[in-house]
């Protein structure tokens, strides 16, 4: 903040960089390391006999876990009732 407020960041712009570099890496390697985890624990759940296609949205699923708690069960059922074209039938449920 120190170097915008006395404009040397125009001054020294790969010094400037290097500093903003400096303060993300911290951030960064800590999802990096979330990431790592959750891989682990998402193949060893399932002995690693998954596809990388499904892996990857299970990956998704795991990482976004707090978006997927505030979605509605009931919604995501029922747009899967009504596709037309799915390998499976889902069983029709009232409330």
């Amino acid at each position: 903040t120190k170097m915008v407020e006395t404009e040397k960041h125009l001054v020294f712009p790969l010094v400037y960089k290097l500093i903003e570099l400096a303060l993300l890496l911290p951030v960064s390697t800590a999802s990096v390391e979330r990431a790592f985890l959750a891989m682990k624990i998402i193949k060893s759940k399932l002995c690693s006999t998954i596809n990388d296609d499904w892996f990857n949205h299970l990956m998704i699923c795991y990482t976004e876990r707090e978006i997927f708690k505030s979605l509605d069960d009931e919604v995501i059922t029922r747009r899967f009732q009504a596709m037309k074209a799915r390998k499976g039938i889902l069983p029709r449920v009232s409330f």
